[in-house]
């Protein structure tokens, strides 16, 4: 992972302990629900590939693909309205994510 003492690298191969590593991550604020907050922070910081190899160990840890956020969203709503995240939004639908009525709103 980039950082202040690490450059960032693009194109870096991760392997399944660095793609896994997402699930033990929680949320600073206690309000957050942990399942949409950990697939947050993987959207945001892996390849659509790697994204997708996450969505299954996620799936495997009994972990809800469908967890919404404060405002009632789930991670499916988020990317969907992301014109550069289709790979990301199939990934997600394909694991059987659904979109919400808050979606809309």
């Amino acid at each position: 992972m980039s950082g202040p003492d690490k450059p960032k690298v693009i194109g870096e191969d991760w392997s399944d302990e660095r793609v896994k590593s997402f699930l033990d991550l929680s949320p600073w604020d206690q309000s957050l629900n942990p399942d949409h907050y950990v697939l947050t922070r993987a959207y945001e910081s892996m390849r659509a590939e790697d994204f997708e190899r996450f969505i299954g160990f996620f799936l495997a840890a009994g972990r809800d693909l469908n967890a919404e956020d404060a405002r009632g969203q789930t991670l499916l709503d988020r990317v969907s309205q992301h014109g550069r995240s289709v790979d990301y939004a199939r990934a997600l639908a394909n694991a059987g994510a659904k979109r919400t009525a808050a979606a809309g709103r």
